[in-house]
């Protein structure tokens, strides 16, 4: 598991308009028992509207998804499972993202 890899989601209640989760944690702390991770919703489900900054549109596998930086969770590192693809070319968007969230700027 790394920073910004995309892992399927593993909650079957919330897989169909969340199918996708994207770690954002620091490799440095890959010891830890949990991951914090965004939820990736499906943008044609239109259950979240992107926010500007705080919520980029990224592609992953084909189709668009809303990252949902606000909705961050920690999810155990067990139930993640194997990763499915990154999302290291939206890293720049993506921290901006993190950073408007936990310094408002």
């Amino acid at each position: 598991m790394a920073f910004l890899d995309v892992h399927a989601n593993p909650n079957p209640k919330s897989r169909q308009a969340i199918p996708y989760l994207l770690d954002v944690q620091a490799d440095l702390l890959a010891s830890l028992e949990t991951r914090v991770v965004v939820p990736l919703y499906r943008q044609e489900a239109g259950t979240r509207q992107p926010i500007g900054r705080l919520t980029p549109v990224v592609p992953c596998l084909g189709r668009l998804h809303v990252a949902m930086v606000p909705e961050l969770a920690g999810v155990a590192r067990r139930d993640l499972g194997a990763a499915v693809g990154d999302l290291r070319a939206m890293r720049s968007e993506l921290l901006a993202a993190l950073d408007l969230l936990f310094t408002g700027s």
